[in-house]
């Protein structure tokens, strides 16, 4: 049954939100918020509220921690995400998965294309689906359209853990969890990834647990 607040304005929902200081809660699987498809964002917050959200959005990425954050995971339906990773990583990990620092920036309206045959499977996790892992084949390098915070086009081809991200937070907007893209078989626990899986790449993990890595 529908809520009253499923039907607020969406500039009310997020000056609600951003009443109380501090990070704001993120929605955990099971919330209809992150199965629908987000709005385009069309000016429904003025600048200076946006500003404000995405400021929100920020603080809480950080204090998650996480790499990533969609506004559905906060319970805001707008095509709206921030993305920053500082890749505080071993080389190895940063050579086997590609895995090099993002400036903080925001994408807004932003879809996707794969470029090129190349795919890459890894463990991926979410702050929607607190506690687990599981491998994710994803394209290897994607074209982002859209639009930044500001309206200014963006055009850019990400490659490697970057386009991971990007693939990630993106297909949020669009109701998808990186659930329905994963080889079951891999889920884990962050305690069975810690003891077990946190070598580079998930070689070991697919011969252990029974399944297979694209290539």
């Amino acid at each position: 049954m529908a809520t009253p607040r499923d039907h607020a304005p969406l500039a009310e929902l997020v000056e609600e939100l951003l009443a109380v200081d501090g990070p704001l809660p993120i929605v955990a699987a099971g919330d209809p918020v992150l199965r629908r498809g987000a709005e385009r964002f069309e000016g429904q917050l003025d600048p200076a509220l946006l500003a404000r959200f995405v400021e929100a959005l920020r603080v809480t990425m950080h204090a998650a921690p996480g790499v990533g954050l969609a506004a559905p995971q906060v319970g805001v339906p707008l095509r709206i995400a921030v993305i920053e990773d500082p890749a505080p990583v071993p080389d190895e990990v940063r050579l086997a998965r590609g895995r090099v620092p993002q400036p903080f920036r925001v994408l807004v309206n932003p879809s996707y294309v794969g470029v090129g045959p190349a795919r890459a499977a890894f463990f991926e996790g979410c702050l929607s689906v607190p506690g687990w892992q599981a491998v994710v084949d994803r394209h290897d390098r994607v074209r982002l359209t859209g639009e930044d915070e500001h309206g200014r086009t963006v055009d850019e081809v990400f490659s490697g853990w970057p386009a991971r991200i990007v693939q990630h937070e993106t297909d949020h907007l669009d109701g998808t969890l990186y659930l329905d893209r994963a080889e079951l078989r891999s889920l884990s626990s962050n305690q069975a990834m810690v003891e077990r899986w946190a070598q580079p790449t998930p070689r070991e993990a697919a011969a252990s647990l029974g399944f297979r890595l694209p290539g």
